[in-house]
């Protein structure tokens, strides 16, 4: 085996699926692309990392409540360009031309280009780590659609897109929750 440098390791474990997060301020809704989440548990509650270097991070303290949308690969390139640029200045629904639509629990919008989008209420904030527990409270997914394959980061500029899914719920049957 070939040593790796110890400050890529991360790009062997990078989370997945990329995705955009918006959050409503009281005054405008923004959009965040976030890579690295986390899901808790067969439960609805998840985690993603972020901080005060997001414009969008203020509006998620103190509203405690965002929508995590999943794109699919043909909005890539909206998912870097939203991640290169600040709400603070940037209307980016508008710039990317992608539709707001309200939700039933949080002021945040979903996305309607976007696969799937879950409401959430920020249920933690771990300070030391950056880490924003998310407690699912409304889910959403656009079963019409044909393209479902979402993109996951490496974090060097690289992304992979979801393959073909290997069915082993039988085998599994014990240790997964039964409503799955």
């Amino acid at each position: 085996m070939q040593e790796l440098e110890l400050s890529k390791a991360f790009t062997l474990m990078e989370s997945g699926p990329v995705v955009l997060v918006t959050t409503h301020d009281g005054l405008k809704d923004n959009i965040m692309t976030i890579s690295w989440t986390m899901v808790m548990d067969f439960t609805p509650v998840f985690a993603i990392t972020t901080g005060a270097w997001n414009y969008s991070f203020s509006a998620l303290r103190n509203n405690k409540e965002c929508v995590m949308a999943i794109p699919t690969v043909e909005m890539l390139d909206k998912v870097v360009g939203i991640g290169t640029c600040t709400g603070k200045d940037t209307d980016k629904f508008a710039k990317f031309k992608l539709t707001p639509v309200s939700g039933k629990v949080v002021k945040a919008p979903l996305i309607k280009e976007c696969l799937a989008n879950i409401e959430c209420k920020v249920i933690d904030i771990i300070k030391k780590h950056n880490i924003v527990v998310l407690e699912g409270v409304a889910a959403y997914i656009d079963t019409t659609r044909k393209e479902k394959r979402t993109i996951h980061a490496v974090g060097d500029g690289t992304f992979i897109i979801d393959g073909r899914k290997l069915d082993r719920k039988k085998m599994m049957a014990s240790k997964l929750p039964h409503r799955i």
